[in-house]
């Protein structure tokens, strides 16, 4: 739709899907093959994709710009794969995410970048009402759904899933449907949407969901991003315990997309005792808040490992002070520009070169 006007030939290219428009390309079925012909050919100038782009057997013909969206979810070797596809001149990268991440953190893993924050809500937009719902308050919750529906509006209602490979996750978001469909809401229809759907059932349960056929949508996680429906001001998230912070918050942005006050539900089955992080989604609505709590809580993990908590023993830093790291970012800058090969700095010089900072 936005390029609707310009003469662009433009390619999505996913595991199930391939669709092509734009090019003199006559095929009546286009397939991965005949996308990846007129990439190589330089045919295509905008490609959509999943990770299917990283597939080696994908040339590219003068590579320009590389856009990430949701980048936590991409790994660094994967991003590094993209940016060292081309013979030609590196590209320039554009690397987005909604999840909060700490400044300070941003300073030490994203050095290299230079870092836009976005922190003012489109215009329009109210903040979300975010509750933490014990079992006594579950009736309130729910009938707050009924007149959020009555108004034709729409409500989520998130199950958690444990492990990619865990029964019970499944079973819980069909379970939930069948209680609600019954017991709960008996005169409104319900959808469902978990990962084990096929593409198109996912895609009929999010069309129905959107134009008010199933006002309710019961599932799992599936939704965290993606996701634009701005009729929907409730987000009630069962388990609210068993997900993080940067979790709830994206859960969170699924409502609040348009100009009606939406509400984010986070249901527990303690009546006290919860977990913190759930009163700092209370307390904080801002993303970069909430990040500074849980790096604060639980640490930043390994810069460059797969551990993604605990606390870094570094020798004179804290990542929690980003005042020192903004000035050491600044002082390296410096250094860099003025005298990259560190000739005045033969100490430093020395220390890189005895310093493996890629570790495999």
């Amino acid at each position: 739709r936005l390029f609707a006007d310009y003469p662009l030939a433009i390619a999505l290219l996913t595991h199930s899907q391939h669709q092509l428009i734009g090019t003199n390309n006559k095929n009546a079925k286009i397939t991965a093959t005949i996308i990846k012909k007129e990439l190589k050919a330089g045919n295509i100038n905008i490609v959509i994709g999943t990770h299917s782009l990283l597939q080696a057997d994908i040339v590219w013909h003068k590579l320009g710009l590389i856009i990430v969206d949701e980048q936590h979810r991409f790994g660094v070797e994967q991003r590094r794969h993209l940016l060292t596809r081309t013979n030609e001149i590196a590209p320039h990268f554009l690397s987005l995410s909604a999840t909060p991440i700490p400044r300070s953190l941003a300073l030490s893993i994203y050095g290299d970048l230079d870092i836009s924050l976005l922190k003012t809500m489109p215009s329009g937009r109210l903040p979300i009402t975010t509750k933490i719902i014990t079992p006594s308050k579950r009736a309130l919750a729910y009938d707050l759904m009924k007149q959020e529906i009555a108004n034709s509006h729409r409500v989520f209602i998130i199950c958690p899933l444990i492990e990619e490979n865990d029964q019970w996750g499944v079973k819980a978001v069909t379970t939930e449907f069948d209680r609600l469909s019954s017991q709960i809401f008996p005169n409104i229809k319900i959808g469902l949407l978990h990962g084990k759907l096929s593409g198109k059932q996912k895609i009929e349960a999010l069309q129905n969901f959107k134009t008010g056929q199933t006002p309710i949508l019961v599932t799992t996680s599936v939704v965290e991003v993606g996701v634009d429906i701005p009729e929907a001001t409730i987000m009630a998230i069962e388990g609210a315990e068993r997900f993080g912070v940067a979790q709830l918050h994206q859960f969170r942005g699924r409502v609040g997309r348009s100009n009606k006050p939406s509400h984010c539900l986070l249901f527990t089955n303690e009546e006290i005792n919860f977990p913190k992080r759930l009163e700092a989604l209370v307390k904080y609505a801002n993303g970069f808040d909430l990040a500074e709590f849980d790096l604060a809580e639980r640490g930043p993990g390994s810069l460059m490992g797969e551990i993604q908590s605990g606390y870094l023993n570094l020798k004179y830093a804290d990542l929690i002070n980003a005042e020192l790291l903004a000035t050491v970012r600044g002082a390296t800058d410096y250094t860099l520009k003025t005298d990259s090969a560190f000739n005045k700095w033969p100490q430093i010089k020395q220390q890189l070169k005895n310093t493996d900072f890629h570790p495999e």
